[in-house]
């Protein structure tokens, strides 16, 4: 015999928490509920079959109510077509039902005739179940607690009891016996119809596929999102504090040898420092609250290229630039992702090749799209960098996003590292 941990087993004590326990009792709740919400539908249904007729037999009576049951239910489902009906259903249901995953039952107005539909189905199975619940609880249990006192001076059980006695077994035995099975049957109608509510909770009253879809979006929007924060902080923060750090170590070393060329960086990393800060705000100006999930990123763009080379001659970096005329007309979002990528590459060469080592930059434009080349020596004092860092990985992501691309890698001559990005001009938004 398996006697595992894990091992679900049904015994005195599940079976007694299946019919009595807190979740069983939240599901009657539930259920009667549903009956209650039956009520208005079936007593219209009866008064438009005339079931309330006194005329008629138990047996035609009968019938008509169950009839009656029917007509009410597709006017229940027609009621819960309106989109209020699956917020409040789902509410109620994660409240009450204790569905097996909560977290997928919807809790908002039902957008999409795909969603209300599911929730007429999930509206006319919570009215049906209830009105069963309902009526067995309301009708069934003060029997069923006549025919437990019975022996105290209850309802004669007539039949039932000569059957009893002719096999042995005392008269007053039958009445209770009858009265617990029959609320046994009750608990157990509750609590496996309120079971296969929760099973099906989240299949009628969670996302519909096009809901799922729509969340998928919004997810992958808001990770784009952090993405390109994560891109723009570490390409404009990153640089400044690059050449902050040559800076302030050329600083230090010439101190009191050239006071004046200490003085010179000390300026040139104030400057650096409060451009930093600028663009920092701008890109915090975007976690703000009141900013759209799409506002585009206020920053520095290729016009500003001459800018960010004077900044780093300040630290010794020679860069030999070629930048083709009418930089300034490229769209917004184009320029400030090219200027990201030329920003992170030439810090890229500080940081590795070191300040003295020449660089070339060659922007062009040709062909309908925008070309950058950045090449600088290979030398012994280039570290090794597995996986090209994720300098690298944010100008391949900036690529991919405007539907270019890049190559970053030794050249053939085997003495010059190269970093080539190409960038489509137009459709670029």
């Amino acid at each position: 015999m398996n006697t595992g941990a894990g091992t679900k087993r049904w015994g005195p004590r599940r079976a007694a928490s299946a019919l009595f326990g807190r979740r069983a009792r939240l599901r009657w709740v539930y259920l009667v509920l549903g009956g209650a919400l039956l009520m208005p539908y079936w007593m219209l249904s009866t008064v438009a079959i005339g079931a309330l007729n006194p005329d008629h037999g138990p047996v035609v009576q009968l019938l008509l109510y169950f009839a009656a049951l029917g007509m009410s239910l597709p006017m229940a489902a027609v009621t819960a077509l309106v989109p209020t009906v699956r917020g409040l259903e789902g509410a109620a249901a994660r409240a009450l039902c204790a569905p097996s995953r909560p977290d997928e039952i919807a809790t908002g107005p039902g957008r999409s005739w795909a969603a209300r539909r599911q929730t007429a189905a999930w509206y006319v199975l919570h009215l049906l179940f209830g009105g069963v619940v309902s009526g067995m609880t309301l009708a069934g249990t003060p029997f069923a607690v006549m025919l437990v006192i019975s022996p105290l001076g209850g309802p004669s059980l007539g039949d039932l009891v000569r059957f009893w006695q002719d096999r042995g077994f005392p008269s007053w035995l039958p009445g209770p016996v009858t009265g617990l099975a029959l609320m046994l049957l009750i608990l157990s109608t509750s609590a496996g119809l309120g079971a296969l509510l929760a099973r099906w909770a989240p299949v009628l009253l969670g996302p519909t596929p096009e809901e799922r879809v729509a969340a998928a979006e919004r997810r992958a929007t808001v990770l784009a999102q952090r993405n390109r924060l994560a891109r723009e902080l570490h390409d404009s923060v990153g640089h400044a504090l690059s050449a902050v750090g040559i800076q302030a170590s050329a600083a230090a070393r010439v101190l009191r040898t050239d006071p004046d060329f200490a003085a010179e960086a000390l300026q040139a990393i104030g400057e650096t420092a409060r451009a930093a800060v600028a663009e920092l705000d701008a890109v915090l100006g975007l976690l703000r609250e009141e900013d759209r999930a799409d506002a585009e990123p206020a920053g520095p763009t290729l016009a500003g290229l001459d800018d960010l080379l004077r900044q780093l001659a300040r630290t010794g970096l020679k860069v030999d630039a070629g930048l083709p005329p009418g930089l300034e007309r490229l769209p917004g979002a184009l320029s400030r992702e090219a200027y990201r990528i030329v920003q992170e590459g030439l810090t890229n060469v500080l940081r590795h090749a070191g300040p003295t080592a020449p660089a070339g930059l060659r922007v062009a434009l040709a062909a309908g799209r925008l070309e950058i080349e950045l090449t600088n020596p290979l030398g012994p004092a280039r570290p090794s960098r597995p996986g090209g860092g994720r300098g690298l990985r944010g100008i391949g992501e900036r690529a991919a996003v405007l539907n270019g691309g890049c190559e970053a890698g030794p050249a053939e001559d085997g003495t010059t590292w190269r970093l080539a990005v190409w960038l489509p001009v137009e459709g670029t938004r």
